[in-house]
């Protein structure tokens, strides 16, 4: 097992790499009132882990992440008696962990809570760096917190009973963590791609506790991100807009976001055209969609509704080659210009 710490403003949060999620009750907070929430696939493989906790069960789609899921999940707290003094543990992928953390740092003015990680997207992503937040009519994480997990248990054995489309959701983030500020590692997935896929484990726990790593130095350094935290949306501004309009899962919009990024970066001049096929090709062996089969106009809608847009222009994050990444004004017009 390896470990990370991420200072926040209010608490610190381990990240635990490696660790069995069986041992989750060592982290847990002495004599305190814990309450398992999870969604309902999660429960049917892992719930007789948690029996004997009150627990709260979701589904698992993007159309829970609303405030009317968070509005259920309250009225359970509230039968379940749950206080100031409450733990909440969130078990599951990113939705859950997105929902669990934002509804711990609202109920009674905030209650302590950690996460265990089951997915590879969550694992390397969603569950880390204190983002907590549900969407808005369609609109991703509209509404949201900053707030630190006490825990992020990341056990690579929960990654055995996800779908191959699953974990290629995940590998999205893992190549944008690479392209923001590893080539090495980059580097290491084109060689080591199939040992990545079969989910060997040296090379998975080797690839998420490099994403970790990346991530908790970025957060460390700007935890709200007011500046350079946002280079961890690398390839998110065109990819969320992708994900609303094309009702695509996350990795996926995130995959089509990075090529356009990088489109963007030869078009500037920041990437040459090896490096962009580089990463084209690697996407494409991971399982993940390098051209936009829907409607273009309607995504550029999308784009407007971006939390980065200032005036007509939008905090865009592009590739100084592999491994350094550069944040930029981009203009809609400019983006409007980009096809897939």
């Amino acid at each position: 097992m390896q470990k990370l710490i991420i200072h926040g403003s209010s608490s610190d949060s381990q990240l635990l790499v490696g660790e069995n999620f069986e041992n989750f009750r060592n982290y847990l907070p002495a004599h305190k009132q814990i309450i398992v929430l999870t969604d309902d696939k999660v429960n049917s493989i892992y719930g007789g882990s948690f029996i004997g906790f009150p627990t709260v069960v979701i589904g698992q789609s993007e159309k829970v992440k609303t405030l009317e899921t968070i509005d259920a999940i309250i009225e359970q707290l509230i039968t379940f008696k749950a206080g100031r003094g409450s733990f909440l543990l969130a078990v599951g992928g990113g939705i859950v962990c997105d929902v669990g953390g934002f509804v711990a740092s609202i109920y009674q003015r905030g209650i302590r809570f950690g996460f265990i990680s089951t997915t590879l997207l969550s694992q390397v992503d969603a569950s880390v760096g204190g983002k907590n937040g549900v969407n808005h009519r369609g609109f991703k994480n509209m509404i949201g917190v900053f707030n630190q997990p006490d825990f992020v248990i990341c056990d690579p054995n929960m990654l055995k009973t996800l779908s191959q489309d699953d974990l290629s959701c995940g590998f999205a983030e893992i190549v944008k963590h690479t392209l923001i500020a590893d080539a090495n590692m980059f580097n290491w997935l084109e060689q080591n791609v199939n040992k990545a896929i079969s989910l060997e484990p040296e090379a998975i726990e080797k690839l998420v506790f490099n994403s970790v790593a990346i991530k908790a130095a970025i957060v460390n350094k700007d935890e709200k991100e007011q500046g350079e935290r946002r280079k961890l949306n690398l390839g998110h501004t065109y990819g969320h807009a992708v994900e609303k309009v094309m009702h695509l899962s996350h990795g996926k919009a995130v995959s089509l976001g990075l090529v356009v990024a990088a489109k963007l970066s030869m078009k500037r001049g920041l990437l040459d055209k090896p490096s962009y096929d580089r990463i084209v090709n690697l996407l494409q062996k991971l399982n993940l969609p390098v051209e936009i089969m829907g409607n273009k106009q309607e995504i550029l809608e999308a784009l407007t509704m971006d939390k980065k847009r200032e005036g007509n222009s939008i905090h865009f994050i592009l590739m100084k080659g592999i491994g350094a990444v550069a944040i930029e004004s981009i203009g809609i017009d400019e983006l409007k210009q980009i096809s897939l």
